[in-house]
C-alpha cells in the first residue's frame, strides 16, 4: 500500500465489505421504491468491477504510446455514443417493446454529440500546446469529457422524449397549421433538453463549495501544489460546460429532426 492510498481510502477486506454493503442497499432500495432500476443497479456494479479491472491493465499497455492512446480514445468514444443512443432511443413508455440494445444508426448518430466535442476540444488544446500530446494527459481528459458530454447527451434526449410524448397534441397541431417537423418538435423540445445543463452548471457553480471533485484531490496527492490543481479543475470544468453546451445543442436537433426517435 502507498502512501497517496491511504490518504485516500484504506485498502483491505474491510473495504470490500463496505463496497458489497453500498451496493446491497442501493439495490435493495431501488427494488423495494419500485424504481425500475435495481436490476441495472446490479449490472452497473459488475460492470465497474470488470470495465475498472480491464481499464487498469490497458492503460498499464496503451498509455506510454500515442498512438495507442489514441485509438484507446477512439474505443471510450464509441461507447460512450453507443451507452447514449440506448439512453435516448430506449422507448420507456406506455407500450414500450422493451428493446435494449440501440440501433447502428442511433449509436452513429450519437457521436455527433457525445464523441466529435470532445475530440475536438482535445486536439486543439493539444494544437496549442496547452495539453501534452501524451497518453497519460489526453486519455483522462477525453475521459471526463466525454463522460460529461455521454451524461449531458443522455438526460437531453429522455427529457426530449418525455416532453414529446406529454405534449403530442400542442406537436400535431403545429403541424396541422403548416409547421415542418423540426419547427413543430423544437418549442416542445428546447426546454426540456436545456433542462440536462443544470448538473454541470450546479457543479461548477458549488466547486469548492459543496464539492471538491477528483481532478483537484488527485493533482494535489500527486504532489502538484494547490494552485496548479485548482487551475486544472478550473480547465476542467470549463471544458465540460463547452462539450455539454454542443451535446444539448446537437442532440435538441437530432430529437427535432427525428433522428434519435424512440424504439
Amino acid at each position: 500500500m502507498n502512501h497517496i492510498g491511504d490518504a485516500i481510502i484504506r485498502i483491505g477486506p474491510a473495504l470490500v465489505i463496505v463496497m458489497v454493503v453500498l451496493a446491497a442497499i442501493a439495490v435493495t432500495v431501488n427494488v423495494t421504491a419500485s424504481s425500475g432500476h435495481g436490476r441495472d443497479t446490479v449490472v452497473a456494479v459488475i460492470r465497474a468491477v470488470v470495465q475498472l479491472a480491464a481499464l487498469a491493465a490497458i492503460l498499464a499497455v496503451v498509455i506510454g504510446t500515442l498512438w495507442a492512446s489514441s485509438l484507446f480514445v477512439g474505443v471510450m468514444a464509441l461507447a460512450a455514443a453507443w451507452t447514449s443512443a440506448g439512453r435516448i432511443t430506449r422507448d420507456t413508455g406506455p407500450g414500450a417493446s422493451g428493446r435494449r440494445w440501440p440501433p447502428l444508426r442511433s449509436c452513429a448518430l450519437c457521436l455527433l454529440p457525445v464523441a466529435v466535442p470532445t475530440i475536438v476540444v482535445v486536439l486543439a488544446i493539444v494544437a496549442v500546446g496547452v495539453l501534452p500530446a501524451t497518453g497519460i494527459a489526453i486519455i483522462p481528459t477525453a475521459g471526463i469529457m466525454f463522460g460529461g458530454a455521454m451524461n449531458t447527451a443522455s438526460l437531453a434526449g429522455r427529457h426530449a422524449h418525455d416532453e414529446l410524448r406529454s405534449r403530442y397534441g400542442e406537436v400535431e397541431a403545429a403541424l396541422s397549421l403548416g409547421f415542418g417537423l423540426r419547427d413543430a418538435r423544437l418549442e416542445v423540445v428546447r426546454p426540456a433538453a436545456a433542462t440536462a445543463l443544470i448538473p454541470g452548471l450546479d457543479q461548477t457553480r458549488s466547486v469548492g463549495l459543496v464539492t471538491i471533485p477528483g481532478a483537484f484531490v488527485g493533482m494535489v496527492l500527486g504532489g502538484a501544489s494547490t494552485t496548479a490543481a485548482a487551475i486544472m479543475q478550473l480547465f476542467v470544468l470549463v471544458a465540460l460546460l463547452a462539450v455539454s453546451a454542443i451535446a444539448v445543442l446537437t442532440t435538441t436537433e437530432l430529437v427535432s429532426r427525428g433522428y434519435l426517435d424512440t424504439v
